[in-house]
């Protein structure tokens, strides 16, 4: 289910932990993209999540290239950089984005944290 996202998400679209693994189990799925530092992605991520840290994306674009029009979700803790992150891949021309509702916070909660 797709929400419009409020505060740190406002004017991107939210999907919801529940609904994150049909999208990326999709055939043209999007890209489940960590924006957030190494040491917090060591610390348990999304299973399948690519990082790079909000810091790196704007010199990092040309990564995503194949995700331009398939789509990106982001995360983060709690959601402020991810909003960034999608911020800047519009302004890049990306499309289908969206934001994981309760961003990483949210997904640890329901202990479906990958460690590495």
């Amino acid at each position: 289910m797709l929400l419009a996202c409020t505060a740190a998400g406002e004017g991107f679209q939210e999907i919801e932990p529940a609904d994150l693994e049909t999208a990326l189990a999709a055939d043209s799925a999007p890209l489940l993209l960590d924006v957030r530092t190494p040491e917090e992605f060591g610390s348990g991520h999304i299973p399948g999540a690519l990082l790079i840290p909000i810091d790196e994306l704007p010199e990092r674009l040309d990564e995503l290239a194949a995700f331009k029009e398939r789509g990106v979700i982001t995360y983060c803790e709690r959601g402020t950089r991810a909003t960034r992150a999608l911020e800047l891949l519009e302004s890049a021309g990306f499309q289908n984005l969206r934001l994981l509702a309760g961003s990483m916070s949210r997904w640890r909660g329901e202990e479906r944290v990958e460690n590495q």
